[in-house]
C-alpha cells in the first residue's frame, strides 16, 4: 500500500524516513536503528551516532553516512540500496554533490547517502552532478538524527 509522501520541504541531503525499531547491542553486533522510507520496502539497519528521541513509528529526519570501497560510474540500472532489509552493502544512485576536502560524495539512491571515499585515487570532483555511480559499502553505516 502506498502511503502519502511527505510534503514539507527539507534539505535534499537529508534522509526522511520512519523509525521502525531500535535494536539494543548484543555481544556480536552494535546497537542499531531500523528505518523505513516512504513508498519503498527498505528497512535499513543503521548505527545511530546520537541518542534517538523519536518514538518508534514516527517520522525521523537525519543524515545517512557510509564508507565506500571504490566508486564507479555506471551506465545502466536505477537507484537502489542492497539488500532491501539489513545494513547497506551496495548502493547505486545519482550524484547530488560532493566535497573534496572531506572526500565525501552525496548520492541519491532513493534517499540521500553521504559516502566517504576510501580509494586514494578518487576525489568527489571526478563525478559530475547527476552522474550515476555505484559502490560497495563497508560495515558500519550510520544515521545522525537532525
Amino acid at each position: 500500500m502506498l502511503h502519502p509522501a511527505p510534503t514539507s520541504r527539507i534539505a535534499p541531503t537529508l534522509a526522511r524516513g520512519e523509525l521502525a525499531d531500535i535494536i539494543a547491542p548484543t555481544a556480536t553486533r552494535p546497537g542499531h536503528v531500523v528505518i523505513t522510507f516512504p513508498n519503498t520496502n527498505y528497512r535499513m539497519h543503521l548505527i545511530p551516532t546520537a541518542p534517538i528521541s523519536t518514538p518508534v513509528g514516527k517520522r525521523i529526519v537525519g543524515t545517512i553516512r557510509a564508507t565506500a570501497r571504490r566508486v564507479d560510474l555506471v551506465d545502466t540500472g536505477g537507484k537502489f540500496v542492497e539488500p532491501v532489509y539489513g545494513r547497506p552493502r551496495r548502493v547505486q544512485g545519482s550524484v547530488l554533490g560532493g566535497d573534496d576536502h572531506s572526500c565525501t560524495l552525496i548520492v541519491d539512491a532513493g534517499m540521500p547517502i553521504h559516502c566517504t571515499m576510501t580509494d586514494p585515487r578518487q576525489v568527489p570532483s571526478q563525478f559530475a552532478t547527476g552522474a550515476m555511480v555505484g559502490f560497495d559499502v563497508l560495515d558500519g553505516a550510520t544515521f545522525t538524527p537532525q
